[in-house]
């Protein structure tokens, strides 16, 4: 790999003899894979795979996988995420003990969503939002796969949650548009596109998402900043403007010297690099800031009235009384009791594309079981029948083709070796594929073998 002569002396020039090092890094050695297991499914992991030192429900895998052609990654029993996002589990896991509202802004394609639902303490709520659409589909995409119903999912600026939802939140984590110097490794249009331009745009463009944003953190908020590349600019110089002109406070996360994270560089603050030739992933920067001043969450007052009578689907959960079901355009959607009055307010104010479980839609006279439900670690286990497929059936189901499953007619589970891939409609000499259009496998060329990951 070629690196523009201008990045290789910026890094000489920010890491002195060190600088080499991660050039090479760079341009010699290979990306490491790595997954972060769904716990809340039960899963385990390989013997050969090595954990991730900062998040304990992240393994190393020996190469990569075709994780495509993998029904566990289609049942959503881990995200395919890098080692050193991974750090966001050990920071949450940290600084935060009791349930908190919880917004990652700039979310897609999901990895960051993923950990926090994972760590944050049980009953919090997390809203993942991204500003572009089509980002903002894959976002919902994966967020429904991993199954846990405390999250919304939106698509809107950092300027419309500033304005709207001032005060609103416990922790705001930003993962900021950049550079992309830390992806270099791995991706060949970082390389490319990179320039000194860029990096001045970048910067500028953070500077507005974190000002825009800013006013949606209670007094006495956790603010997480993240980029994946290296420079000061859009690191620590903007670490320093949060503290200087937003108002805010450095927060230490405890780390050990063994795992390689390099400090904050021309800064006396905490600060957090990851660097490919310190540690086994690619390159990340994260500080954490906490807003000046003590409040609570503010809560606007609602005029959305709960419905007089539930509509139907409760049964379809393990839980039924820890949900209130309503109806959302013509689907039925169950939201944690908890947060009933939370989302309720999302919805008036923002785009929302997924909140908690869409149990069922509406087709015609028909009520047609959703594929949130499927995924959903909030289902019954008896809910529907079930029926186990081989690996080519399972293929064949997971690229939206119709199949035969010996199993009742109606609504069925379709699942392999025990994981459930979503629903079918038995008709007796067929079943309908419910799978989502959007989340099929395309490929026409499809293994023999299931890959091994888990």
């Amino acid at each position: 790999m070629k690196l523009p002569d201008l990045f290789i002396a910026n890094m000489r020039q920010l890491l002195g003899t060190e600088g080499d090092a991660l050039v090479d890094a760079i341009a010699t050695t290979p990306p490491s894979v790595a997954v972060r297991v769904n716990s809340a499914r039960g899963v385990a992991v390989p013997a050969s795979a090595s954990v991730v030192p900062w998040c304990s429900a992240g393994y190393y895998l020996p190469g990569r996988e075709q994780f495509t052609f993998d029904t566990d990654f289609h049942a959503g029993r881990y995200y395919v995420q890098d080692a050193s996002s991974m750090f966001i589990h050990h920071v949450i896991k940290s600084l935060i003990t009791t349930p908190v509202r919880y917004l990652d802004l700039c979310a897609a394609p999901g990895g960051k969503t993923t950990a926090a639902l994972q760590a944050l303490p049980a009953g919090s709520l997390v809203v993942a939002n991204e500003v572009v659409p089509q980002r903002a589909r894959v976002l919902a995409d994966n967020v429904m796969r991993w199954g846990d119903p405390h999250a919304v999912v939106t698509s809107d600026t950092p300027a419309a949650w500033g304005k709207q939802a001032r005060g609103f939140f416990d922790v705001i984590t930003a993962d900021v548009p950049c550079s992309g110097e830390g992806m270099m490794r791995k991706d060949d249009e970082a390389v490319s596109q990179w320039s000194p331009q860029l990096v001045d745009q970048c910067a500028v463009r953070q500077r507005d998402i974190v000002a825009d944003v800013w006013q949606a953190l209670r007094p006495g908020g956790l603010f997480i900043y993240s980029t994946c590349t290296y420079n000061r600019q859009e690191d620590e110089q903007m670490v320093q403007y949060i503290i200087e002109q937003l108002g805010a406070t450095p927060v230490e996360v405890p780390i050990l010297d063994a795992w390689g994270i390099h400090p904050a560089i021309g800064a006396d603050l905490p600060a957090y690099r990851f660097m490919p030739h310190r540690v086994n992933g690619e390159g990340l920067f994260m500080a954490v800031l906490r807003k000046h001043g003590d409040e609570p969450c503010v809560t606007p007052a609602s005029r959305i009235k709960p419905p007089k009578t539930q509509p139907d689907g409760a049964q379809w959960l393990a839980h039924p009384d820890q949900f209130d079901l309503s109806i959302v355009g013509d689907t039925t959607v169950a939201t944690i009791k908890t947060q009933q009055r939370e989302v309720a307010l999302l919805r008036s104010m923002f785009h929302v594309l997924h909140a908690g479980v869409t149990l069922s839609s509406a087709v015609g006279k028909k009520v047609v079981p959703h594929h949130s439900l499927a995924m959903s670690t909030a289902l019954a286990p008896d809910a529907f029948p079930r029926c186990e497929v081989d690996y080519a059936t399972a293929l064949r189901y997971l690229r939206g083709e119709a199949i035969t499953v010996d199993a009742p007619r109606g609504y069925v589970l379709v699942t392999h070796l025990g994981a459930v891939l979503g629903f079918a409609n038995n008709l007796g000499n067929r079943a309908n594929n419910l799978y989502p259009k959007p989340q099929r496998i395309l490929s026409t060329h499809l293994p023999a073998v299931k890959p091994t990951i888990l």
